[in-house]
């Protein structure tokens, strides 16, 4: 039998993050210990060089480098359509800035005519099966909470630091949980 998922593993400064592949785009991008890891691995993955991974490895190096990186690896994801259009209004968060579960929510209300609640898009940002390339980490509660990152509270306070989000306002919630 062909396999058709492939793995990674990137030493970064949050540690060992794991990707796949499909062999032409990035399925896949956890940390250590996240939530929902692994969601779309194969139970036959293999690691393997490509093409893919090197640039994916080019991107983080950029990224963890306090550097916005001007390109992008492919990328494919796979789920509802509704986890698809919150995935995609991710992808247009720019770097260094925030957004909130409800704006979210209102943008898709927007663009469907259908009521959408804000746990109902953290629930879809919280399965974002390629975290920091679709930018999960950038959206926070509308109190300015840091809530709600499946890779965890410190870990998200740590990236939007390195964008260099001004961090004056945002809090890490005392219970912890997410929305």
């Amino acid at each position: 039998m062909q396999t058709y998922c492939y793995i990674m593993e990137y030493n970064s400064p949050l540690g060992c993050l794991t990707a796949c592949s499909d062999g032409q785009s990035i399925t896949g991008l956890w940390l250590a210990g996240q939530k929902y890891f692994g969601s779309t691995l194969s139970p036959d993955a293999v690691q393997k060089a490509l093409p893919v991974f090197a640039q994916l490895g080019d991107w983080l190096d950029c990224y963890f480098s306090a550097k916005q990186p001007d390109f992008f690896p492919p990328l494919t994801t796979s789920g509802s359509a509704f986890r698809q259009a919150v995935w995609k209004i991710l992808r247009s968060i720019p770097y260094g800035s925030l957004t909130t579960y409800g704006e979210i929510a209102r943008q898709l209300e927007h663009s469907t005519g259908k009521a959408v609640s804000a746990q109902a898009v953290g629930a879809a940002v919280g399965h974002n099966p390629i975290s920091i390339l679709i930018p999960c980490h950038r959206v926070v509660g509308a109190n300015g909470s840091l809530t709600g990152y499946a890779g965890g509270l410190d870990k998200k306070s740590w990236l939007l630091q390195l964008e260099g989000v001004n961090m004056e306002r945002l809090f890490i919630p005392k219970h912890g949980t997410a929305l």
